[in-house]
């Protein structure tokens, strides 16, 4: 398992690359939670997710020979930014995988930092690991894998790190943190940084309806598989499992998950939209969406949130917001 000297020592490497996202809040967004609701803004990082720490977190750890050779990863779009942006910064060749029905402004943005885009049909069932393993050997490049990646889920921890000295910072010692999770790395980084400097805070992973594998892998003690494609609103937390490195660590630091609808979902964007002035995807608002709407299945106290990325087409982004007129 990844601990705590392994996310400082991410820390250290991401000085002065890394963003130092704020914790903001809205008096607007405590009255419809009935609690104090701080979010973690990481629509504010580099390559607009909290993906381009463990991207720079895992290109930062290789050795220079290796990473010289190239890295290769797959991703809906948010991992794939954070990587290709590192591989920019670094210098050094990158090859994404994304599924073609990704959103066009993650593939765009993708290739607009340099990184060679090769698109699978991921709804015709096509596999990515099968593609990216068949390139990798050719190639001869280092996959940086998306969440069940020990330096990945150590970049991530690092949002945890500023979560714990924000807090303090605002008063808040005991706290409910409620993190957008999709195969676990930001979820299991944040728990485990905050296991080791805020004990008080309980973390809770926050997934969207129909594609709730940790929160049932949580309640039955073992790791359960979605069934059907990954395809859906909240396209970047839909994975089939959690990993196996995520997936012990938050059994030992996580609370039970949480699942949110759709429709709470898009509306949790429209307020993130009209009270913090912040544009926010769906699968980064998955967990304002629990605190706003599931304080019911919460303790009492203050929420934290991540808003984990904020990479929506313009288009939908557009429709999400009319429909709430």
């Amino acid at each position: 398992m990844i601990g705590i000297d392994d996310i400082r020592a991410s820390a250290a490497r991401a000085e002065g690359v890394v963003r130092r996202t704020p914790l903001l809040s809205s008096p607007f967004l405590d009255e419809i939670a009935g609690r104090p609701v701080f979010l973690k803004a990481e629509v504010l990082q580099h390559t607009g997710s909290f993906k381009f720490r463990g991207g720079w977190s895992a290109l930062s750890a290789l050795d220079p020979a290796t990473r010289a050779e190239g890295v290769i990863a797959y991703s809906s779009g948010n991992h794939a930014q954070g990587v290709a942006r590192a591989a920019e910064l670094f210098g050094v060749p990158a090859v994404i995988l994304m599924p073609s029905d990704a959103p066009a402004l993650k593939i765009a943005n993708t290739s607009a930092m340099g990184a060679e885009v090769v698109l699978y049909d991921r709804a015709g069932g096509e596999s990515r690991e099968e593609i990216g393993q068949d390139i990798q050997r050719q190639r001869g490049l280092t996959l940086i894998r998306p969440f069940d990646e020990p330096m990945v889920i150590a970049g991530q921890g690092t949002c945890g790190l500023e979560i714990a000295e924000q807090a303090a910072e605002a008063g808040v010692e005991r706290a409910t943190v409620l993190t957008c999770c999709g195969g676990g790395g930001l979820t299991s980084g944040i728990a485990t940084a905050l296991a080791a400097l805020a004990p008080d805070m309980q973390v809770r992973p926050v997934e969207p309806e129909g594609f709730d594998d940790v929160a049932r892998s949580l309640a039955s003690g073992g790791i359960v598989t979605n069934n059907g494609p990954e395809v859906g609103l909240c396209d970047a937390v839909l994975t089939r499992a959690p990993g196996e490195i995520t997936f012990p660590m938050m059994q030992t630091h996580c609370g039970p998950g949480l699942v949110v609808t759709d429709a709470e979902v898009k509306a949790a964007m429209r307020h993130a939209f009209a009270r913090l002035k912040l544009v926010v995807e769906p699968g980064g608002a998955v967990a304002l969406a629990a605190a706003l709407f599931h304080g019911d299945a919460l303790e009492e106290g203050p929420v934290i949130a991540t808003l984990s990325g904020g990479n929506v087409d313009a288009r939908l982004f557009a429709q999400i917001l009319a429909e709430g007129d």
